[in-house]
């Protein structure tokens, strides 16, 4: 069985799990007591470095990276992540750290509150503010949510390293195709049934993006109320949730070798925040959204009301996949067969916010 190295944010540490000959061992928490809101594993060096968006409530937010599996940590002299003086805005968190492909090297994305798109080119060392995305014409209707307004999804495209997708909590999907210069919504068919019109331009409360491991041009999205599929990259969007017990819900993730394969955890309501009819299960596609099945061998039977956040569930890249989830009751869930089956690993952890997990050798 592949090695694997998991981690889990929660909102009192970060959580290491390493799996060896299919025996789990969990260690923790690094960095005791701060919020762990973003974790990326940056697999393109001839070590994996793991980088960690921490919130301290003294210290304040900050990067933090590792180059021997979580057993020391850096941080920069400086702040990694922070607005200019210009902007007039400080930084809250980090939402999300991802690095691009190999056809971007050392390149490495974050994503913030206020929601922006930070830059980096040193493996996530320091980062520079994108700034037309910050200024773009929207910017100023942009209305924080619940949630905040955070940019809480980067993709990258395989094919292109100057196109980007993001997407930001209240303002909707962005996409770029010129490396940052320019930013476009693409929202054209994602509802947003909480506003004066339905259908706007820009203002959807998207939660999740993920990219379709076959078609790169296929999306999936969870919005505030929907699940819906794109084949152009964003320019279009269709709803692909019938069938599911609720198509509202956080978190959305893709296979990541099967095309057309994707899995999201649906909830009640977004006025009751617990799983879809108070069961625990994840939902799978294998035709790209046109049916879904409910997996749930092996987790809880009975009333359940952990919820799964919109970065606490993930893939690992093995085959066949493990497959990841934490939720709001300190439950940490992983299944090695695609989803067929799990297994719990912890319980009583604190709140998990975000899980990311890659095969090791």
């Amino acid at each position: 069985m592949t090695d694997v190295l998991l981690t889990a944010g929660t909102r009192k540490g970060l959580f290491i799990g390493r799996r060896r000959g299919g025996r789990w061992e969990i260690t923790g928490p690094h960095f005791n007591a701060q919020a762990i809101y973003s974790v990326a594993v940056d697999t393109r060096g001839d070590t994996p470095r793991i980088l960690v968006g921490g919130d301290s409530a003294h210290w304040g937010p900050s990067v933090f990276r590792s180059d021997d599996l979580g057993e020391t940590w850096a941080e920069p002299r400086q702040p990694a992540v922070k607005f200019p003086k210009s902007t007039g805005a400080s930084l809250e968190r980090v939402w999300q750290l991802h690095p691009a492909g190999p056809e971007a090297p050392g390149v490495v994305y974050a994503g913030t509150e206020p929601a922006a798109l930070f830059r980096s080119e040193d493996r996530g060392e320091s980062f520079e503010l994108v700034r037309p995305l910050w200024e773009h014409p929207t910017r100023s209707r942009w209305v924080p949510g619940g949630g905040g307004e955070g940019l809480h999804t980067v993709l990258t495209d395989p094919r292109d390293p100057r196109a980007v997708t993001v997407a930001v909590s209240t303002a909707g999907v962005f996409r770029t195709k010129d490396g940052g210069a320019s930013w476009t919504p693409s929202n054209k068919g994602v509802s947003a049934v909480f506003l004066p019109d339905p259908d706007p331009e820009f203002g959807q409360c998207v939660h999740k993006v993920t990219r379709d491991a076959a078609d790169p041009d296929r999306l999936y999205l969870q919005n505030h109320w929907g699940v819906f599929r794109s084949d152009d990259s964003g320019d279009h969007w269709s709803g692909i949730g019938a069938g599911l017990p609720s198509d509202f819900g956080f978190a959305a993730v893709a296979h990541p070798h099967r095309g057309g394969t994707a899995y999201v955890f649906p909830i009640n309501a977004d006025a009751d925040r617990v799983p879809a009819e108070h069961r625990c299960r994840v939902f799978r596609t294998t035709d790209a959204g046109d049916t879904w099945e409910p997996l749930s061998r092996g987790l809880p039977d009975g009333d359940h009301y952990g919820t799964v956040l919109r970065d606490a569930l993930c893939t690992d890249d093995a085959d066949p996949a493990g497959v990841y989830f934490g939720n709001r009751n300190g439950e940490l869930y992983a299944s090695a067969d695609d989803g067929d089956s799990w297994r719990q690993l912890a319980s009583h952890l604190p709140d998990v916010l975000c899980v990311r997990a890659v095969a090791l050798g």
